[in-house]
């Protein structure tokens, strides 16, 4: 299945939007982690053969590395943008103060600016709207792909009353670490019940207004999102019918206070 969908991505490449990311260790060599410019331009190198392609669209940095300067992070994502292997670079989880700096040593140099961040955002973990980050990616036009909109499926409604389905995210332990403990909150899984009866007076489901309540803000260029089957993907298309009211958010904002 991943060979076809590789042998069919040539012809159609235009129209398809590659997006990967480089940071987390690939093995137990100490330069095959980080952000330094050996790892980026080999990992990049790497992905190009595995996705049998000539250029990505969006390389991101997973995380800021406090042990590269910012100015090799900077100047090595500038060099593959020239060298035409990367369209654009964007950073994921980078801090107020990393963004600042990225885009101080950009403007020093005259070098491409990161034009993305990928943040955890949703209705529970909103972080983002207080700690400047969103505010540093409006100042310098950086649009926000944002993951975990979902809260890992929590704001479904699927874990009402604390029951785990069993083809559930939080059933499985290989991948559950992140929500169990959300999974056992009952204050908070009581909130997701009135969110989500919110959600059904106004003839949506709780994803929908959840990935609406994500996509109202104006520099969210988009929201994450997982499917495991085909009619959840229709589900969360719907999202973009619910139109956000400063009453409606008022509303959100009382039940997740």
């Amino acid at each position: 299945m991943v060979k076809f969908f590789f042998d069919e991505l040539k012809p159609r490449r235009e129209d398809i939007v590659i997006a990967t990311k480089c940071f987390w260790p690939m093995s137990s060599n100490p330069n095959d982690q980080g952000l330094s410019r050996k790892h980026i331009f080999e990992s990049v190198h790497k992905s190009l053969k595995r996705l049998k392609t000539d250029y990505i669209d969006l390389y991101q940095c997973h995380r800021h590395d406090p042990y590269t300067p910012m100015e090799e992070i900077c100047r090595a994502m500038n060099d593959l943008i020239i060298q035409g292997k990367i369209l654009y670079w964007g950073v994921s989880e980078w801090s107020a103060d990393n963004i600042e700096e990225a885009a101080a040593v950009c403007e020093k140099y005259n070098l491409h600016r990161p034009v993305s961040n990928q943040p955890q955002y949703n209705i529970i973990r909103s972080q983002i709207e207080t700690n400047g980050v969103m505010a540093a990616c409006e100042k310098y036009g950086m649009g926000e792909v944002v993951w975990s909109p979902l809260a890992q499926g929590l704001l479904t409604g699927k874990y009402s009353g604390g029951k785990i389905p069993n083809d559930s995210r939080a059933a499985n332990d290989k991948v559950n670490q992140f929500i169990i403990n959300s999974v056992n909150d009952t204050d908070l899984l009581n909130k997701v019940d009135k969110f989500a009866e919110l959600a059904r007076s106004m003839n949506a489901t709780a994803s929908q207004l959840a990935l609406a309540w994500c996509l109202r803000k104006k520099n969210i260029t988009s929201a994450i999102t997982s499917a495991s089957k085909p009619e959840q993907v229709i589900e969360n298309c719907g999202a973009a019918d619910i139109e956000f009211s400063e009453g409606l958010e008022q509303q959100i904002r009382e039940i997740f206070v």
